[in-house]
């Protein structure tokens, strides 16, 4: 039986940017628009991430993106999530929702590729 593999705790911004498909400018207003969103600095002035944060990160992102909530309707809505003790699970399903539409949206692109209907590297031909 093998070790099990160490869980990262704690994330940069390059590496938050990858697994939520977004840009920095974009993580970081929202971290003037969400109290929640206050990652912690390193030695260097970096901001680091906690999984908790990422999971913060993808409701608001499912929240805007996906439900169309505006920046102040998302804002309610996590806070009536909090006030009810539903925060943790909701942002649980919508890294869940939004990990699969993601996916969804991958798998689309490899049928269009198999089908002849796009270029394999996505450059334009």
């Amino acid at each position: 039986m093998s070790a099990p593999h160490p869980v990262q705790e704690f994330f940069s911004i390059g590496e938050v940017c990858q697994l939520t498909d977004l840009k920095p400018h974009v993580l970081r207003y929202w971290e003037s628009q969400f109290r929640f969103l206050n990652p912690a600095k390193n030695r260097s002035g970096n901001r680091v991430y906690q999984r908790r944060e990422i999971e913060l990160i993808m409701l608001v992102k499912h929240l805007l993106y996906t439900e169309k909530y505006t920046i102040e309707g998302a804002r309610q809505k996590i806070e009536q999530y909090r006030r009810s003790g539903e925060l943790k699970s909701e942002a649980r399903k919508a890294l869940g929702s939004e990990t699969v539409r993601e996916l969804r949206g991958e798998l689309a692109k490899v049928l269009d590729i198999l089908d002849g209907n796009a270029p394999l590297h996505g450059g334009s031909s």
